[in-house]
């Protein structure tokens, strides 16, 4: 596995990183601990040194599992956890005030059995609290060495440039693929101009660019995606020329969908680290394969051109779930 640097932070990770969300939150029942913990380790074996957790994830539960299975590799791992919800519950709204923030910083190092957090996002931009005093606040716990990296997700043009001046953004973590391309309008010139790393989260459309989804498609009550309307049956039959677009490049580079999907994105800028999540061996495996597919300038061209001609149809969030889209 190769690494990449984060721009100009120097935290340098793998090129492919893990989302442990998944393991405990979002996409259905928990993951049983132990092959939670299992899964992680097994990711770390394979080259994996970059894994994403939340405080929201569960809440705490995320944190604990992944705490739990970097504990004995620690000083050979990056760790990236969140802060930003009432409670860590993201239906409660936004909370970003310092006192929380120092909060829940406490409690991550505690569940991440660790003395420091690599990376601390700021889940979703407050309007509420000045995105001065957040920046301003994680400076300070980069000063008392309890944060190495301070970051933002799904943070706009202002925020972050309002953030930076106090205290550098070391990486912006936002949903970026084939299926949802708005950061590449001001997002990503301006993480350019000031040298800050991308992660996009959701790098295979949530499952959609894999392939293994189509209209016939039934999500359990517990999994987010039930609810979204780019997830509804209508909306995946009028997007599914993107996966066969998907297809037919992975037919040509004998790959699979989902590898040719985080092979995209790599080429994109040499400072994107995508971070697929899985519950799966064999998946954790082939999404760690997306990192030795080559796409050639003629192949991202070509596939430039086929990708502008489609349009994709739904809503990546419900209305309901405002705080997620709130910048």
């Amino acid at each position: 596995m190769q690494n990449r640097q984060l721009g100009q932070s120097g935290l340098e990770v793998s090129a492919i990183g893990l989302g442990c969300m998944g393991l405990s939150f979002g996409y259905g029942p928990a993951t049983d601990r132990s092959e939670a913990v299992a899964l992680i380790r097994a990711a770390h074996e394979r080259g994996v040194t970059f894994f994403d957790t939340a405080e929201a994830y569960g809440p705490g539960d995320n944190e604990e599992v992944v705490g739990e299975a970097l504990a004995p590799m620690r000083d050979q791992v990056v760790i990236a956890t969140k802060f930003g919800f009432v409670n860590g519950v993201p239906a409660q709204g936004l909370d970003s005030r310092p006192e929380r923030i120092r909060q829940v910083a406490d409690d991550a190092l505690r569940r991440l059995r660790t003395d420091h957090i690599d990376l601390f996002y700021q889940h979703r931009v407050d309007p509420n609290v000045p995105v001065e005093d957040v920046a301003g606040t994680v400076k300070e716990l980069i000063q008392a060495g309890k944060v190495k990296h301070f970051g933002m997700s799904e943070a706009g043009p202002d925020a972050i440039r309002r953030a930076h001046a106090v205290q550098p953004v070391a990486a912006l973590q936002s949903e970026y693929s084939m299926f949802w391309r708005e950061p590449e309008a001001q997002i990503l010139p301006l993480l350019e101009e000031l040298g800050i790393g991308f992660v996009p989260f959701a790098p295979l459309g949530k499952g959609f660019l894999t392939g293994k989804l189509d209209p016939k498609t039934v999500f359990g009550k517990d999994d987010f995606r039930s609810t979204v309307p780019r997830f509804q049956a209508d909306a995946m039959a009028a997007n599914q020329a993107l996966v066969d677009l998907v297809g037919t490049i992975a037919a040509e580079k004998g790959a699979t969908p989902a590898q040719v999907a985080l092979a995209w994105l790599l080429a994109q800028r040499p400072w994107i680290v995508p971070i697929p999540g899985t519950t799966k061996l064999h998946r954790l495996e082939e999404n760690l394969g997306g990192a030795d597919v080559v796409l050639t300038t003629d192949d991202l061209a070509r596939t430039e051109q086929a990708l502008s001609g489609i349009q994709v149809v739904g809503e990546r969030y419900p209305a309901s779930h405002q705080t997620l889209i709130n910048r």
